[in-house]
């Protein structure tokens, strides 16, 4: 499927650069005519750091003139009282710093039921009748606010129109890990985001954040009530994102995605432990979706939207299985016959050794797997402002090289994880909800190790069964094996700081954003850095 989207967005990005709803890039900022709140939720997240962003998308907002059409909530679920302290008290500083003209509010819940989800529509049945739209970001959500007004405009310009959401790029990787993922998704995803706006057309999904909302339609149809039975099924619904863009869909009104809308920011994880601990709840979240898939009066692309979810995390236990299906079947081939006990055996299928069809299917996967990367790159080529914010065509093709070399390693290890993930599920185990981690990761061997030692060790034994069952099977599996024997020595590499600055004095996994700045980024870094001064000092 990122295969098919992947070819429709190169050709629609090279061939058709229309805009939708009227969000036209190039054209004059328009004039809006109705009033909007700004919602940042958050949950013991650093409130400095956090109201830093927040002042800078207020001070981008301020520049395009139309300040006075715009409310800025934060809206806290914090549950640890020094940072509740702490987050009234630089709140307190930040309308001190932007005066009394600035329309700024700050809410904590007593109790946060609900979580995000429950936050956002508490909000919305207390306030919601004030605005006609509402923009929601999350705690490291950057917005330009040329990209914020022409996001309202496209609201009162289509009254048919509920949501539209954005294509954010993630910034700010000082970590190897986190470079990865900004070159991955500066270069691979708006490619595969155009196709993905193509096929989804006016029912397009809700990631939650960096997008704008029609208030009435949030408030007559994305009400989320608590789904039968126990954690982790039951319960809250923890992907609430992809349910309240099908329940307004559902509702009569169209969700469209604008991916060619620039000036749309995040953070993304520093290291693949946190992005995995992150993974796990959006396992629980999607997997909850199994109870509502089926619901009366679903659009069939909404189902699709949470039927791809579920089944992106069944496909790492179904790889896991594939690989020991692999080994077993040379195995039964030896001597043992399976197909006395089990006839149908998929020993029954595979019996026969045919080289020829194994290098094609071989090809075929890589075709598949490798595409939607190459689109993206030649896409960047054919973009001046892109290649040269890339580094270059040979430093952007090396950085690929890296970028992809080092995803293969991480692949086996994000099996384990999801594989280990689904198990705890479908046993029954909740996730819970932490607060993420923003910041750099530290390498803590002694963690890696109680992580990933069992992985490490499986991996190895996996290698000497296939050995022993045949050489040219060994060097197979390679990838697959050398992924799991160097999970620790792996996942502390692209932690850390050191290779990502060495790749960066090289012009390697660069992006526009990073060579470039635009004014929000370099605003935002400078109020992060006073801030933590001011943390720090005396």
């Amino acid at each position: 499927l990122a295969f098919a989207s992947a070819v429709a967005g190169f050709m629609t990005a090279v061939f058709d650069r229309g805009y939708r709803l009227g969000i036209d890039p190039d054209q004059p900022l328009p004039q809006l005519h109705s009033r909007t709140a700004l919602l940042m939720p958050t949950y013991n997240e650093d409130p400095r750091r956090l109201l830093a962003g927040l002042q800078a998308i207020h001070e981008s907002v301020a520049e395009t003139g139309q300040l006075q059409r715009f409310d800025f909530f934060v809206l806290s679920d914090t549950r640890r009282e020094d940072i509740a302290a702490a987050e009234e008290q630089a709140f307190a500083e930040l309308q001190q710093t932007l005066g009394p003209q600035a329309r700024l509010f700050y809410r904590r819940r007593a109790d946060n039921s609900g979580r995000k989800a429950g936050n956002i529509a508490d909000w919305v049945s207390r306030f919601g009748g004030g605005y006609p739209q509402m923009l929601i970001l999350d705690a490291d959500s950057l917005m330009t606010g040329d990209t914020i007004v022409r996001l309202v405009a496209g609201m009162e310009h289509n009254a048919d129109v509920g949501l539209i959401q954005t294509l954010p790029m993630v910034v700010g990787g000082r970590t190897l890990f986190s470079r990865m993922q900004q070159f991955g998704g500066r270069v691979y995803g708006p490619v595969i985001a155009r196709g993905v706006a193509w096929w989804h057309g006016a029912e397009s999904n809700y990631w939650g954040h960096n997008a704008i909302i029609r208030t009435v339609a949030f408030a007559e149809n994305a009400g989320l009530p608590a789904l039968p039975g126990r954690k982790p099924f039951g319960g809250h619904v923890l992907s609430h994102d992809f349910v309240e863009a099908a329940l307004m869909r559902r509702g009569g009104w169209a969700a469209h995605m604008v991916p060619y809308l620039k000036g749309s920011y995040e953070e993304g994880p520093p290291t693949l432990t946190d992005m995995m601990v992150r993974d796990r709840r959006w396992c629980q979240g999607n997997l909850q979706h199994g109870k509502i898939v089926g619901s009366r009066g679903l659009h069939w692309i909404s189902r699709m939207h949470m039927l791809i979810g579920i089944g992106h995390y069944f496909t790492a236990p179904m790889w896991a299985m594939l690989l020991l299906i692999g080994i077993a079947i040379p195995l039964f081939q030896g001597g043992i016959d399976i197909n006395g006990v089990l006839h149908l055996s998929p020993n029954v299928y595979w019996r026969a050794q045919d080289e020829i069809h194994v290098v094609r299917l071989f090809a075929i996967t890589m075709a598949v797997l490798l595409t939607p990367k190459l689109l993206g790159y030649v896409a960047t080529l054919l973009d001046r402002d892109d290649r040269r914010g890339c580094g270059g065509a040979a430093r952007a093709f090396v950085a690929m090289l890296v970028e992809t070399v080092l995803a293969a390693l991480m692949a086996p290890v994000v099996m384990y994880v999801q594989s280990r993930g689904v198990a705890e599920v479908l046993a029954g185990k909740d996730s819970g909800w932490d607060a993420q981690q923003r910041d750099d990761g530290k390498v803590d061997w002694a963690a890696l190790a109680r992580g990933y030692g069992g992985l490490s060790v499986f991996g190895a034994f996996m290698g000497a069964l296939a050995w022993a069952v045949s050489p040219a099977l060994a060097a197979w599996m390679l990838p697959v094996v050398a992924g799991m024997v160097l999970s620790i020595p792996v996942v502390a590499l692209t932690s850390s700081r050191g290779p990502a600055v060495w790749l960066r004095r090289l012009g390697l996994l660069d992006i526009p954003e990073e060579r470039h700045p635009p004014a929000i980024l370099l605003r935002a870094a400078e109020l992060r850095r006073q801030a933590a001064a001011r943390t720090s000092g005396p």
